[in-house]
């Protein structure tokens, strides 16, 4: 997973990116919230742990932002020395889904977050999937819609899969590159625009089949069902940033 961790003090910082890389995870680390919302909210991962006691606002602080500003429901985790009950209630009804007291043990905080990655995905290890008039069979690799199999390449179904199982959220281009083509994340390439334009035009991604592939300027994309007003609202929400910048 990739994983952004809000921790001010560095060697704390360090041991826990350290813990989680030699578990397969990549980690980010950010001393103060302000860069740590900037780069969540701009980028994509797929869980967050926080520190209460931070520089320049509360854990919880940046905890409200979070939900507020995202459209989909990151796992965050609260890594920190306050341990009260009170503080861990807090904490739960402000959104976070786990909480552990500093210092953590090593196996019980990697249990935890392979616990909520699990949660971010329960359908991962289902043979036939459904979206609206989409079935994708994992085994076979194929997709069809309205019961007629499409005509898609093995990429295009991995990266259609990888959509489905990431409606509603942001997904950078460097991201997908990451995940669907395994590449570093730093290369230059409009493979992913490419592929996202034939995807549109190969999935019948439309009012009427139920989604729609959005384009977010200058930041990757998001497959949106077309169902609910949330994604009319999230238009709205993401004009305005991109407008101010």
């Amino acid at each position: 997973m990739r994983i952004a961790l809000l921790e001010d003090e560095y060697e704390q910082a360090q041991h826990v990116q350290s813990m989680l890389s030699e578990r397969g995870h990549h980690c980010d680390s950010f001393p103060a919230g302000q860069s740590f919302l900037s780069a969540v909210l701009h980028r994509s991962y797929d869980l967050l742990i926080l520190d209460w006691q931070i520089p320049d606002m509360t854990g919880i602080d940046v905890l409200e932002s979070v939900r507020a500003q995202l459209n989909w429901s990151i796992p965050v985790v609260f890594l920190t020395q306050r341990d009260s009950e009170a503080d861990v209630v807090r904490a739960l009804d402000a959104g976070a889904d786990d909480y552990l007291a500093k210092p953590a043990r090593e196996a019980e905080l990697v249990a935890r977050i392979n616990a909520l990655a699990r949660r971010i995905n329960p359908d991962s290890d289902k043979e036939v999937l459904i979206y609206g008039p989409f079935e994708v069979n994992t085994q076979r690799r194929i997709i069809t819609l309205h019961g007629e199999e499409l005509t898609l390449t093995d990429k295009d179904f991995d990266l259609t899969l990888f959509l489905f199982q990431n409606q509603g959220r942001l997904l950078t281009r460097e991201m997908l590159l990451e995940r669907v083509w395994g590449l570093a994340r730093d290369i230059n390439t409009r493979t992913v625009d490419t592929h996202m334009s034939r995807l549109r035009r190969r999935l019948g991604l439309n009012p009427e089949n139920g989604f729609r592939i959005k384009t977010i300027y200058q930041r990757g994309y998001r497959l949106e069902s077309m169902k609910t007003p949330e994604a009319e609202t999230a238009d709205i929400v993401e004009t305005d940033r991109a407008a101010n910048g």
